[in-house]
C-alpha cells in the first residue's frame, strides 16, 4: 500500500528528502568535468582516462535504472532510497581515494550504480505522497532544486580543485548524504509493498545488458568509429538484449517494466516528446559550451557561469508552472513550452565569431529557460501521474532511461550536424537542429497529450499484471 502522509509539514519533509537525495546524483554530474585535468595531471592516461572518468558513470547509471526503479516498487521507496544514499556516499569516499586511473573508474562505475537507485526513487515518494492537484508543484519544486546542482556544481568544483584537491569533489558527496540520512530518519515511514517482493531477474539482466551495450556504443563511437569491433559487438550485443528484453516482458509472469504502462496515453506521448525535448537540450547546451570554450576563447569557468541563466529562471519559475499545470492540465504547458524554447535557440543565430555574449546570447538564454520551465514539471507530472502510484518508481525510470539515452544520441550526432570542426557555420547548424527538435516535442505534446485526473487514464498495479 502506499503512504498516507498526514500533514502538510510532513509533506515538506518528504519533498525535502526528495531533492536532497536527487541532488547529489545531479551535482556529481555536473561537478566532475571541471576536475577532469586536474585528475589526469595526478593519476595520468590521458584523454581516455578522462573521457571513461564521466563515462563509466554514465554507463552503469544507465544500465541499471530501470532495474531500480523495479526494485523501488518491489521493495519499498524508503529503503532503496536510503541504500542509494549509502551506497553513494560510500563510493564517492573511495573515488575520492582512489590511488590510480584504473580504480578511479571501478569506483565511478559503482557509484553510476548507486545513482541509478536515487532519482526514481525520490519521484516515486513524491508521487505516492502528493495527491494530483498538488503533486505538480511538488515536482515543479524538486526540478527547480535540483536543477541547482547545475549552477553550484561547476563553481563548487572550480574552487575545490583550484583552492584543495579534486579528491574533494567527490569527497564532499558525504556530507548531503548524511544530512538527508538524518532527515530520512523523521519522514513518515514508507509503507512496504504488500506480499512477497518478486523480482524479474532475467529482466533485469536483458534490461542491463540492452541499455548497457547500447549506451557503450553511443558513447565509444566518437573514439573508435561505428564499424571497430569494439563499438559493433557491444551495440550487437546491446539491440538483442534489448529485443530478448521486450519479448520476455510480454510473457514473464512478473515482469520488470510491464508493457501495458505503455497503453497509458500521457505516459507514452510524455516518453516520446522526452526523447526530442531532452535530446535537444542536451545537444543545445553542449555545443554552446564547447563554442564559449574553443571559439569565442571563454575559460571553462565562465563558460560555466555563462549558462546559469537558464538554470535560475527554472529555480524561479518551476514550482509555479507545475502548480499552474496540475490547475488546468499539462497539455498546454508542454505544447508551449519547448516551442518558447527553441524560439530561444533560434535567437542565438545572430551569434557571430566575436561573440557579445549580453546581446547575442543571453537574451536567447533568458527565453530557452522560460521554455524549459514551462515544459519540464508538467512533463514529469504528466507522464508520472498518467501511472497509479504503485508504479511509480519504474515509470520514473524509464522517463529518465529514455531522457538520458536521448542525450547520448544528440551528442553522438553532434558531429554529423555540426561538421568536422565548430565554426559559427557549424554552430548555427546546430541551433536550428535543436530549435527544430525542441518544436517537434512541443507538436507532439500538443497532439497527443490529454487533460485527465488520474482515475481517467492511469494505469495501477492491477491493470499491469495481468
Amino acid at each position: 500500500m502506499d503512504a498516507v502522509v498526514p500533514d502538510a509539514r510532513a509533506k515538506r519533509l518528504v519533498l525535502v528528502v526528495a531533492i536532497l537525495a536527487s541532488f547529489v546524483s545531479f551535482l556529481d554530474g555536473s561537478i566532475v568535468n571541471v576536475a577532469l585535468p586536474a585528475i589526469e595531471n595526478e593519476l595520468g592516461g590521458g584523454l581516455a582516462v578522462q573521457q571513461w572518468v564521466v563515462d563509466a558513470y554514465m554507463l552503469t547509471l544507465g544500465a541499471f535504472i530501470l532495474l531500480a526503479g523495479s526494485l523501488s516498487d518491489s521493495f519499498g521507496r524508503g529503503r532503496v532510497l536510503a541504500a542509494g544514499l549509502v551506497w553513494f556516499g560510500v563510493t564517492s569516499l573511495l573515488c575520492a581515494v582512489a590511488p590510480t586511473a584504473v580504480l578511479l573508474i571501478v569506483a565511478r562505475a559503482l557509484q553510476g550504480i548507486a545513482a541509478a537507485l536515487l532519482v526514481p526513487s525520490s519521484l516515486a515518494i513524491i508521487t505516492s505522497t502528493f495527491d494530483d492537484d498538488e503533486r505538480g508543484r511538488a515536482i515543479g519544486v524538486w526540478t527547480a532544486w535540483t536543477g541547482t546542482a547545475m549552477i553550484i556544481g561547476p563553481l563548487l568544483g572550480g574552487v575545490l580543485v583550484d583552492a584543495l584537491s579534486w579528491r574533494l569533489i567527490f569527497g564532499i558527496n558525504v556530507i548531503p548524504i548524511v544530512v538527508t540520512l538524518g532527515l530520512m530518519a523523521k519522514m513518515p515511514a514508507q509503507p512496504r509493498p504488500e506480499g512477497r517482493a518478486r523480482i524479474d531477474v532475467l529482466g533485469a539482466v536483458l534490461g542491463a545488458v540492452g541499455l548497457g551495450g547500447l549506451v557503450f556504443a553511443l558513447i565509444e563511437q566518437q573514439r573508435f568509429g561505428w564499424a571497430s569491433p569494439v563499438v559493433a559487438v557491444p551495440l550487437a550485443i546491446g539491440i538483442a538484449a534489448s529485443i530478448a528484453f521486450v519479448i520476455w516482458q510480454a510473457k514473464a509472469r512478473a515482469p520488470m517494466l510491464p508493457l501495458t504502462l505503455f497503453r497509458a496515453r500521457n505516459f507514452w506521448v510524455g516518453n516520446v516528446a522526452t526523447v526530442f525535448v531532452y535530446g535537444a537540450l542536451s545537444f543545445g547546451t553542449f555545443v554552446i559550451v564547447i563554442y564559449l570554450q574553443q571559439v569565442a576563447g571563454f575559460a571553462a569557468t565562465l563558460a560555466g557561469v555563462a549558462l546559469m541563466p537558464p538554470t535560475l529562471v527554472m529555480l524561479a519559475l518551476s514550482g509555479r508552472m507545475g502548480d499552474l499545470a496540475s490547475r488546468f492540465g499539462p497539455r498546454l504547458f508542454m505544447c508551449v513550452g519547448p516551442i518558447v524554447a527553441g524560439l530561444g535557440f533560434a535567437l542565438t543565430l545572430t551569434v557571430t565569431p566575436d561573440i557579445n555574449y549580453w546581446l547575442q546570447l543571453l537574451p536567447g538564454l533568458l527565453i530557452f529557460g522560460l521554455g524549459l520551465s514551462i515544459t519540464v514539471a508538467p512533463l514529469t507530472s504528466a507522464i508520472l501521474g498518467a501511472i497509479g502510484p504503485d508504479r511509480a518508481g519504474i515509470a520514473s525510470a524509464v522517463n529518465n532511461a529514455v531522457s538520458r539515452v536521448a542525450g547520448l544520441v544528440t551528442v553522438a550526432c553532434a558531429a554529423l550536424i555540426v561538421g568536422g570542426a565548430l565554426d559559427i557555420d557549424g554552430f548555427r547548424r546546430a541551433m536550428i537542429a535543436t530549435a527544430v527538435m525542441l518544436a517537434v516535442g512541443g507538436i507532439v505534446s500538443g497532439i497527443g497529450i490529454v487533460n485527465r485526473r488520474l482515475p481517467a487514464n492511469a494505469v495501477t498495479l492491477s491493470d499491469s499484471s495481468g
